[in-house]
């Protein structure tokens, strides 16, 4: 019985003082959402397929303004990212008004690759240093 005791004990005190759990990093809930919406029209544009930023442009921007409105969690600089948030949102107005303007193919992409660009400049420079 004992034994059984103890094995508990030690298996509860692993589940509950996990350190990987401690270290786990919060998430900035606007950026993925963001990224969200981000990777299912970026990803579908580099097979030729526009279809997806057509639909969802305005999406687009809805979405990177409500990151540049949000407050950054604990780990993350928002102060090193705030002209870049401007950037990205003013690149998804620019496609935004392109797609409206019925642009190629071609002109798009461009727009959208910048725009995925900024966003990965975004995430890299948002991350506080340790």
């Amino acid at each position: 019985m004992k034994k059984i005791l103890s094995l508990v004990i030690a298996l509860s005190a692993v589940l509950f003082f996990n350190p990987a759990q401690a270290q786990k990093k919060v998430k900035w809930a606007e950026m993925e959402t963001f990224h969200g919406v981000m990777g299912e029209t970026f990803h579908p544009a580099e097979e030729g397929k526009l279809d997806p930023i057509r639909k969802r442009s305005q999406e687009m921007i809805d979405k990177a303004i409500a990151w540049k409105n949000s407050t950054a969690p604990e780990g993350y600089d928002q102060e090193a990212v705030k002209k870049l948030l401007k950037k990205l949102v003013k690149g998804a107005k620019k496609i935004h008004k392109q797609v409206q303007k019925n642009a190629s193919d071609k002109e798009l992409t461009e727009e959208l690759t910048e725009l995925h660009d900024v966003f990965h400049e975004i995430m890299e420079k948002s991350r506080k240093k340790s």
